[in-house]
């Protein structure tokens, strides 16, 4: 794996990380009163990141931003819509973990040359 791609997986995964924290917060708070659902970004700026180079896919920090509500929706946060995210999130995670054991199996592969 070439290090801009390891970079780039590197980088979701702990932005995923980070969206799956918010995720369960926003969960566990779904009944409070006056709670703010948080939310993480990160796919454009690391998309246009990876145009740029290693040094700026490198760069990239996941942003922390509030949801906001749907107009006409009553107070509170849609927790089917969390749960799905959630999911959602989980998925994604999973699949980079997969390309990366996947990954590390053919390189394991090619230095013992198939032995093992």
């Amino acid at each position: 794996m070439d290090a801009i791609s390891a970079a780039l997986i590197g980088k979701a995964l702990d932005g995923l990380n980070m969206r799956q924290n918010f995720l369960a917060q926003n969960i566990a708070n779904a009944n409070s009163p006056d709670y703010v659902p948080m939310g993480v970004t990160f796919e454009a700026e690391l998309l246009e990141a990876s145009l740029r180079g290693m040094d700026s896919v490198e760069s990239v920090e996941p942003d922390v931003v509030a949801i906001p509500m749907v107009e006409g929706q009553d107070a509170g946060m849609r927790l089917d819509m969390q749960l799905a995210e959630s999911s959602k999130t989980a998925l994604r995670y999973s699949a980079l973990i997969e390309v990366m054991a996947r990954q590390m199996s053919i390189t394991r592969s090619a230095i013992t040359g198939g032995q093992g």
